[in-house]
Formats: C-alpha cells, sequence, structure tokens
C-alpha cells in the first residue's frame, strides 16, 4: 500500500489576532510562516489584503517573497464579496464578478484556486439552485484560468455534509470541490446545533481539493480536544485524499504561536510532512 505524506500548509486566520494588531504585515506572512514554523506552504485570507486583489506590482513582490522563502502558495480565502447564492440575479452577478478579482490574485501568487461561501436564502433545494447558478458563472472563468473554487463548510447549510455535497453534484464541474474544515459544523448559532463532524467530513472528503485542520484547544498531551485527529486521518486514508493539509489554529488559551506549532506537530503525528516537499 502506498503512503500518502500529505503536505502542511497555514492557514493565515491564525494569525489574525498579529495581523490585526499589525504585529504582523500581510506581506511578511510567508516569510514567518517558514522561520517560525518551517512550513512550506501559505493559505490566505483576502480580508487582509483586501486592496491588493488587482495590484499585480504587490502581488508580485508577494510571489518572490515566497519564492525566496521555499514557500508554495496554495489558496486565498475569500470572505465578504457578496453572496453566490443571491436570490437576486443582480446581486449573484456582482458578487460572481466580485470573486473573479481574486481568481486573478490567486493566479498571479501561483495558487491553485480559492475558497468560497455558499449563503443563500430559501428551502434547501432552492439554496442549492441558486448557489449552482452563481458557482456556474465563477466556475466559468477559473476555468480559463486553470483554477479551482473551493466551498467550506462554514457554517448554516454548508455545515451540512450531505447538502454541501448535494451541490458540488449538481453543479457537477471539475474545478470545483471541497475545503473540508475539522470544526466549522455549526448548522445553528443561535441554539449551536452542531452536525457530526465526522460524517461531514467522510460526506466531504471524496471532492476535497484541500483540507482544514482547525483547532482550539489541546490536552495535557498535546491533543486537540475537540476533534480526534487520528479519527479524521482514518477518514483522510480512506479517501485516498493527497493535497494539502492547513493548520487553522482558533483558539484563545494558547498564543497563536504555540497553538500553530501544536497543530502542526499532531499533523505531523499522523504523517503529514514539513517544508512542501509533495505538492
Amino acid at each position: 500500500m502506498t503512503t500518502t505524506h500529505w503536505p502542511i500548509s497555514l492557514a493565515q486566520w491564525s494569525l489574525h489576532r498579529m495581523l490585526q494588531a499589525n504585529e504582523l504585515a500581510a506581506e511578511d506572512f510567508p516569510t514567518f510562516t517558514r522561520d517560525q514554523f518551517n512550513i512550506g506552504g501559505v493559505e490566505y485570507v483576502n480580508s487582509f489584503f483586501k486592496d491588493r486583489s488587482t495590484d499585480d506590482a504587490w502581488l508580485a513582490a508577494l510571489r518572490k517573497r515566497c519564492d525566496d522563502a521555499k514557500v508554495k502558495s496554495v489558496l486565498i480565502m475569500v470572505d465578504g464579496e457578496g453572496a453566490l447564492g443571491d436570490p437576486s440575479e443582480a446581486a449573484r452577478h456582482r458578487a460572481v464578478e466580485n470573486h473573479r478579482r481574486w481568481l486573478h490574485a490567486a493566479a498571479a501568487l501561483g495558487c491553485h484556486g480559492i475558497r468560497v461561501n455558499v449563503p443563500s436564502e430559501g428551502t434547501p433545494d432552492e439554496q442549492r439552485d441558486l448557489c449552482a447558478k452563481g458557482l456556474g458563472g465563477l466556475l466559468a472563468h477559473a476555468d480559463t484560468l486553470n483554477l479551482n473554487v473551493m466551498i467550506e463548510n462554514h457554517g448554516g447549510l454548508s455545515s451540512n455534509g450531505a447538502w454541501l455535497s448535494s451541490l458540488i453534484r449538481t453543479v457537477d464541474h471539475p474545478r470545483l470541490g471541497s475545503l473540508p474544515d475539522f470544526g466549522n459544523f455549526i448548522l445553528n448559532w443561535d441554539t449551536r446545533e452542531m452536525y457530526d463532524r465526522y460524517k461531514g467530513i467522510d460526506e466531504l472528503l471524496p471532492f476535497a481539493k484541500a483540507l482544514s485542520a482547525k483547532s482550539n484547544d489541546f490536552d495535557a498531551d498535546g491533543n486537540e480536544v475537540h476533534t480526534d485527529f487520528a479519527r479524521m486521518f482514518d477518514l483522510v486514508r480512506k479517501h485516498q485524499y493527497a493535497g494539502w493539509v492547513g493548520v487553522e489554529y482558533e483558539g484563545e488559551s494558547l498564543s497563536e504561536i504555540d497553538g500553530i506549532a501544536r497543530t502542526r506537530d499532531l499533523l505531523i503525528a499522523q504523517g503529514c510532512v514539513l517544508g512542501g516537499e509533495e505538492e
């Protein structure tokens, strides 16, 4: 049996406190990732360079920083650019156009795609069909750039693994996939209703083009207390996933640096590798 060693990337959100406090500049993220953690891939969040999506000089300089640090730009997580499943055709079109800018940025940085959200309104079936329309428009452009579009389970219906899988099957495009997140399975923030995370990951892994290892808290042995990483990686192996695995520390009890390091070490224990040896 062939053993897969998944390369580790770092989600920029893991450092959101440092970035928001101006303790770390967005353009220093790749170098910091290599120097501090020896991690060989980075996943950007668009909110940290919101006005740079079409600034080709800035993007080229950032790509050079990545090259100098021997860090691979993996993807851009896109938030706040409109609802791809908006019931209004005009609003949906604007959302598609807004997201197209980030496809431009992803291509400039050498990423393999962008992560999107799929907010909508109506019944689950209505929302699936509306989101399929918006995604179809975005994928037509992504295809011309040889880029992927990935949907993350990110609250609401998107955290229902069966529904999100049905959306991906409905669109049925080779460049559309999932970005399963170990922890984002809150169906209702008010009631805290949860979708079973292991069931959800099992449903989304067949479509995965990236994977987010969410962490918050650790026990005395260094294990994440909310997610059994060994159980998750049993599912990863079951579905023969072979892409990047992103560290996404979101906890508050540790510093971001310590939380990232502990998550990285958990991933290494499960067979992931540093340095981006495999892409």
